[in-house]
């Protein structure tokens, strides 16, 4: 199973199932401008994930941590 504590680093963990987060402005991909795909670390698919488990007003939380990232060089599409 993709996105467990087998499979994440602690970090990646901590900000994907147990609500944790960066300090702003220190994430390896806070300033990055290559060209590619950014997915979801926890389960390999697209960004975009909604967790309804987030603070007020909305209740919700999404995965945009860069340790919650993973980058692939490319075309920046899913197509390649």
């Amino acid at each position: 199973m993709r996105g467990n504590r087998k499979t994440l680093t602690s970090e990646q963990y901590e900000a994907l199932r147990r609500k944790g987060t960066e300090r702003a402005f220190t994430g390896k991909y806070y300033n990055s401008k290559g060209k590619g795909l950014y997915l979801c670390a926890g389960c390999g698919g697209h960004l975009g994930h909604v967790f309804p488990d987030g603070p007020e007003p909305t209740g919700l939380r999404y995965c945009i941590n860069s340790v919650s990232l993973d980058f692939k060089p490319g075309s920046g599409s899913a197509e390649g």
